[in-house]
């Protein structure tokens, strides 16, 4: 029964997960286009690439409750490809996009929505990697403990965001919003090389840029 019991609070949070993911990448996206802001811009592409990998994650907690999920399946192997893809094509657009608004002398309307976005989304992730965490080792999952790793590291990326939305708002230096939206690019390329590697691996894992440790 507690079992049980935690699984459906596993199936909660993925489904919290991939609900949020979709709203942040709609909000970041909209404004980072219609504000100009190429870093607010990557963090709602990358929400969206987010969303397919916890799609595969929620498809994992699913077979959990029926039967035990060890290793990867078709459809989760299939998604990680496509997560590691997308983030793959986030980091290259990002890079272009740095290399072309350095080009022409492009700089940020405003980065308000960026502010108020990461910091929204600190503490969502916050409060998503600490239940995750405590929910993968009731169940002893190394599965779940790797997803709350993977929570952690979108945490960290609101960080990069929150940093350089507020030093551009002070200072209305463009370079803080190139910085931000590199770093946005450095997690996507680490995240897309994760996938790949756990694409191709037998023991489940995390498909966001971290490791069940």
């Amino acid at each position: 029964m507690e079992h049980t019991k935690l699984l459906r609070t596993a199936l909660i949070l993925a489904i919290i997960t991939v609900v949020y993911n979709i709203a942040e990448g709609i909000f970041s996206v909209y404004f980072g286009a219609s504000d100009e802001t190429l870093a607010l811009l990557g963090f709602g592409i990358d929400s969206f690439v987010e969303v397919i990998s916890g799609i595969g994650v929620l498809h994992m907690v699913i077979r959990m409750q029926h039967s035990s999920a060890e290793t990867y399946d078709k459809f989760e192997r299939q998604a990680l490809r496509i997560t590691g893809t997308a983030f793959y094509l986030l980091t290259a657009g990002l890079i272009v996009g740095s290399v072309l608004n350095i080009i022409k002398g492009l700089k940020p309307e405003t980065t308000i929505a960026g502010i108020i976005i990461s910091s929204i989304s600190i503490i969502t992730m916050f409060f998503l990697m600490k239940a995750k965490l405590s929910i993968g080792k009731k169940l002893n999952s190394d599965a779940i403990i790797a997803d709350a790793n993977c929570t952690k590291t979108c945490f960290y990326l609101s960080f990069i965001l929150l940093g350089s939305s507020l030093l551009y708002h002070f200072f209305g230096i463009a370079w803080f919003d190139i910085i931000g939206s590199l770093g946005i690019a450095w997690f996507a390329f680490t995240e897309g090389r994760e996938a790949f590697e756990k694409s191709k691996a037998e023991k489940m894992g995390c498909a966001c840029g971290c490791h069940s440790t």
